[in-house]
This record gives C-alpha cells, sequence and structure tokens, in this order.
C-alpha cells in the first residue's frame, strides 16, 4: 500500500474537507481511507499503486483549493498482534 499526503490551502470548514475528500474520491477511484483536516492543512488516502500527482494537483485547483505539496510513502498497516510462543 502507499500513504499519499496532500498539502492543502484554502480548506475553512468541514465542507471543505468534504469537497476535497469527494475530489480525490472522483480522481483516483481506488483510494481508501480518505481523510482530509483544515487544521492541518492536508488529505491523505491509501492505494495499491502510486498515482498522478499533476492530475491530482489540476481537479484540487478545480475545486478552488490549492496544492502545495504531494508526499507518497509506503504504507504497513498496524495493527494488534498476537504472538504465541
Amino acid at each position: 500500500m502507499i500513504k499519499t499526503t496532500l498539502k492543502i490551502e484554502g480548506m475553512m470548514c468541514s465542507m471543505c474537507e468534504s469537497h476535497v475528500s469527494e475530489t480525490i474520491r472522483k480522481t483516483v477511484p481506488t483510494a481508501k481511507k480518505i481523510t482530509a483536516s483544515r487544521r492541518k492543512g492536508e488529505a491523505s488516502f491509501l492505494t495499491e499503486s502510486a498515482v498522478d500527482g499533476d492530475l491530482l494537483k489540476a481537479a484540487i485547483s478545480e475545486t478552488g483549493y490549492t496544492c502545495l505539496g504531494i508526499e507518497s510513502e509506503p504504507y504497513e498497516k498496524k495493527g494488534f498482534f498476537w504472538k504465541l510462543w
């Protein structure tokens, strides 16, 4: 899995977060666990493969927000594991 994080300027309320999340959903149909935070000024999501950053930036810009940067990093699911001896 790959975690992609976008730095976004212009989100002011929960509707802004919803708009950004919906834009990501439409632009990257395979995206999972999409979150957007106006306080942090970022949005993130998970995918199986890398995404087109330029396409995402353009889609975010069309909704009236500014994408300041995109970072992608490998993601491993964290969970509770039992260890049996």
